[in-house]
């Protein structure tokens, strides 16, 4: 539900979400690049097009961008939309339409969002302490964040590197999208819309990146075609996996989970799978869907009741998925998933579970136990070349990697007194 407030004050309106500040003390009135204050402040930015000028209120910085009413509105639409649907896009905050300075000129409006904190735009990794293999990890960020943006039918219609911020994530790069004015959102892109969008970018990054050699930031050798090249061919990679449909023999639940695992390791949650028959067999269709933080979690205690972490829910929920496969193969018709979800945890969990010694059992948590002997299952498979099922992955995991390891249950670190030494475990890479 859209909770935004509309305020009318004076030579101005404002609609905002609720949970920020209400800006009425800022100088409406005047043109954004005029304002002056404590409140301005500046930050690590890319290039615009428009006045940007960025507002403290008490440690939460907000960025002011000046532009027609227009834009301004659609910006504001598009923004709310794409974060909605979990894409990483700056969270537009309001919008200031209406406005007139003191002889009752129209002025143009003004897009608040929130500063992304802890993040960087492109021309400041060049410089300075930058992460490790930049490069690579850019390029990965910029080509899952241009899929995820296609894959919802978004045009971006101007995608470059200083529209694009970028935040350090466990080691990696996270790619933000700033500016959407070009933006268009629809049910389905065409490949012809993708292409074009691609060229687009293409022409745009590799026109930054020259700016960068020319400006002395990358070394003389730096090759800015090479890297749109590599961009493009990052970006066809992901996009085939997520994509194309792929055929596999009757119970071959390892190409299940290749598949899942390929697009988890690739940043893409799978919100569902379909399996149909065809006349050369099974054909397996997997529908990536990026979901937000927490959500593996909740859905699987709403399905089974069970308290997981994030990344343990995950991996059941993905074995609750295949065994409601399995279920509808065998029976012929769609299962409904709580009923699957209760046929998994009676049929299929607990009673692996319950198979272990007594001796064993309290040594890990039950959720990271049996996501423990869904790995080892699966890599004592992968190096049999085929499914070695139940019995035999439970009983070489049981001696050879439950009943060697410590007991977690009974075996806690010594605490932490000392808070220089907590300050460098929280800092250390």
């Amino acid at each position: 539900m859209d909770q935004s407030l509309a305020v009318v004050a004076g030579s101005f309106e404002l609609l905002a979400r609720p949970g920020h500040p209400d800006f009425l003390d800022l100088p409406w009135s005047e043109p954004l690049r005029t304002w002056s204050g404590p409140r301005l402040v500046d930050v690590a930015r890319g290039v615009s097009r428009h006045v940007v000028r960025f507002i403290d209120y008490d440690g939460l910085v907000y960025a002011m961008k000046e532009l027609p009413v227009n834009l301004a509105e659609r910006e504001y639409g598009l923004l709310r939309e794409l974060l909605d649907r979990n894409i990483p896009v700056v969270e537009a905050v309001g919008v200031v339409t209406g406005r007139r300075d003191e002889h009752g000129e129209e002025l143009d409006s003004i897009l608040i969002t929130r500063h992304l904190a802890f993040s960087l735009p492109y021309r400041h990794l060049f410089v300075g302490r930058t992460v490790k293999d930049l490069q690579s990890r850019f390029l990965d960020a910029m080509a899952l964040l241009l899929v995820r943006l296609h894959a919802e039918g978004f045009f971006w219609g101007d995608c470059s590197l200083s529209n694009t911020l970028f935040r350090r994530d466990a080691g990696a790069l996270t790619a933000y999208l700033v500016d959407a004015e070009t933006g268009k959102l629809q049910p389905r892109m065409s490949n012809g819309q993708r292409e074009h969008d691609l060229m687009l970018a293409g022409d745009n990054v590799g026109g930054e990146l020259l700016d960068l050699v020319a400006a002395g930031r990358v070394g003389q050798d730096f090759d800015p075609a090479a890297v749109v090249d590599d961009l493009r061919l990052r970006y066809d990679r992901l996009w085939d996996e997520v994509h194309h449909v792929e055929l596999v023999e009757p119970g071959n639940r390892m190409a299940i989970n290749r598949r899942i695992r390929r697009l988890n390791e690739l940043g893409f949650d799978v919100g569902e799978f379909s399996v149909s028959t065809t006349g050369d067999g099974r054909q397996l269709k997997v529908v990536p869907r990026v979901v937000e933080n927490g959500h593996h979690q909740r859905r699987l205690h709403q399905l089974t009741g069970l308290d997981t972490d994030e990344n343990q829910a995950r991996r059941l929920l993905n074995d609750i998925d295949e065994h409601r496969a399995n279920l509808e193969e065998e029976q012929g018709r769609k299962v409904p998933e709580a009923l699957s979800a209760y046929a998994w945890l009676s049929d299929v969990y607990e009673p692996i579970l319950e198979r272990i010694p007594p001796e064993l059992r309290g040594r890990l948590a039950p959720p990271e136990l049996y996501h423990q002997f869904l790995e080892h299952r699966w890599f004592v498979s992968e190096h049999a070349g085929h499914d070695v099922g139940t019995e035999s992955a439970l009983s070489d995991y049981v001696e050879n990697v439950l009943r060697l390891g410590t007991d977690e249950a009974a075996v806690l670190p010594p605490p932490l007194e000392d808070q220089d030494e907590i300050d460098g475990l929280l800092t250390s890479d």
